[in-house]
């Protein structure tokens, strides 16, 4: 257990209109197209760096009328990494719960109004889900077996709260996710790879 908030504010500094609001998913031993397939997507042209998949996820916005949501991925190890320009679909309970049948699934999300999820989800049940501003308010049916991680991560409790402190929630989601899964998310990954691109209805 080694990453923490400090090992991605890289995110903001690097990638700013991605960091302004996205979902990254990691789903343990599922290929992408078959994650395309669980959410009930089709596939679309690959396109290669984090630029282009932004791009193309405000082109099928405005051209769907918000009515379907551009999805990037690759494979990581055993993982595939599903990444969501200003989408949410990868903690959607309705669709993130059943997709996550005979699996793991793990996703964490932010938008610009500063609203945020975190969700683990094992084979269809929810382990655990928090708001990553709101640490202590935590939901699923094992909502503590991370604990002492999120701590570790830089998650800023209620009992931790400091005006002088730097908030690194978006940040400790990842380390969080890294901790769950074993994939680091780093620039090189984001600006070199040609990822598997698609689409998915909005519900």
């Amino acid at each position: 257990m080694t990453a923490t908030a400090a090992d991605y504010v890289w995110l903001n500094e690097r990638f700013p209109d991605l960091a302004e609001a996205y979902c990254f998913t990691l789903v343990h031993n599922l290929a992408p197209l078959d994650v395309l397939s669980r959410l009930e997507g089709h596939s679309k042209p690959s396109r290669r760096g984090i630029e282009a998949i932004v791009d193309a996820a405000f082109e099928l916005l405005d051209h769907s009328d918000h009515t379907r949501q551009f999805l990037a991925m690759t494979t990581v190890g055993h993982w595939t990494l599903m990444i969501e320009p200003v989408g949410y679909l990868g903690v959607t309970d309705e669709l993130a719960l059943p997709a996550s049948a005979g699996t793991r699934w793990v996703s964490h999300f932010v938008n610009i109004n500063g609203h945020d999820s975190f969700l683990w989800a094992q084979d269809t049940t929810k382990r655990l889900t928090f708001e990553p501003g709101m640490p202590d308010r935590r939901w699923g049916t094992t909502p503590d077996d991370l604990l002492a991680a999120m701590y570790h991560c830089g998650f800023q409790f209620w009992d931790e709260t400091s005006d002088t402190e730097e908030h690194l929630a978006a940040e400790a989601a990842f380390a969080l996710t890294e901790h769950l899964t074993g994939v680091r998310i780093t620039p090189e990954l984001l600006q070199d790879t040609t990822f598997i691109c698609g689409s998915a209805p909005i519900r």
